[in-house]
């Protein structure tokens, strides 16, 4: 009788192969996830110049040749197109923030902050008209998106408005408790001046923003004459030196709640 035998494997010599350990698996995690929040915001920054080029109808065939890339690519680092709509919009959101602090930041008379805001605003939308009709209009999304990008901006300018207006009368003594309904409405008076104004051009960037400023101004000066207060709108007042636009990411920013629960 003639048995079968298994071949006997030979005894392993050297090292142990290199088993990852929970630190190595997490860094090279942290790695991927940096890798592919890299890779987004290049898509997204290419969507912005074929949006510069194409229009705000732009398609997916567009935007994937801008970047150099199939649909199939983008699709991997966007759910849908709702998606890459929402980051788009974040982008602009961003964009706007970082181009209004600095300015309202800025020393100057209540008239100079009111016009630098407004100018500011309407300087954004002025040069990127399409990015601008692109995230409003929304025909781009496929489906519900997650969060509105625009009414995010809103909230987030307004929010900062109002601490700001808030620094302004309290530093007067007056009443604050009317300042966030006061910042929601000057926001979306200026919105939707704007949206008149980006589809018209039937007057200058420099008159609208007069134009708005001297509305703003007025309301602002009817609230400090109730409070018996007169102030000159192009004369610093040394009280509001250094007060300034607080966005919600810097500490003492709004809360979740103030943002109304958005993203």
């Amino acid at each position: 009788m003639s048995y079968r035998t298994r071949p006997v494997k030979a005894a392993r010599t050297g090292p142990e192969p290199d088993r990852a350990t929970p630190d190595r698996a997490d860094a090279r995690r942290e790695r991927w996830r940096e890798h592919r929040q890299a890779r987004r915001a290049e898509f997204v920054e290419a969507t912005v110049r074929a949006i510069g080029q194409h229009g705000a109808d732009v398609g997916m065939d567009e935007i994937a040749a801008e970047a150099g890339v199939s649909k199939p690519v983008l699709y991997r680092h966007f759910h849908d197109k709702s998606d890459l709509y929402v980051a788009v919009g974040e982008w602009g959101t961003d964009l706007l923030m970082h181009r209004l602090a600095p300015e309202i930041a800025a020393d100057g008379s209540p008239n100079e902050r009111i016009r630098r805001m407004i100018g500011t605003y309407l300087g954004v939308l002025e040069q990127y008209p399409d990015l601008y009709r692109f995230v409003v209009r929304r025909t781009f999304a496929d489906k519900p998106v997650r969060s509105d990008p625009v009414s995010a901006e809103k909230t987030e300018i307004a929010n900062s408005l109002s601490r700001l207006l808030g620094q302004y009368l309290r530093a007067l003594g007056l009443d604050s408790g009317g300042v966030e309904a006061w910042a929601h409405g000057l926001v979306g008076m200026v919105q939707a001046s704007g949206d008149w104004w980006l589809e018209r051009q039937s007057m200058s960037r420099d008159d609208l923003t007069d134009y708005l400023a001297r509305i703003i101004w007025h309301a602002i000066d009817g609230v400090l004459r109730s409070g018996g207060i007169v102030i000159d709108p192009d004369e610093p007042l040394e009280l509001l030196t250094g007060l300034r636009l607080v966005t919600d990411d810097e500490p003492g920013g709004a809360s979740d709640a103030e943002r109304g629960g958005r993203a």
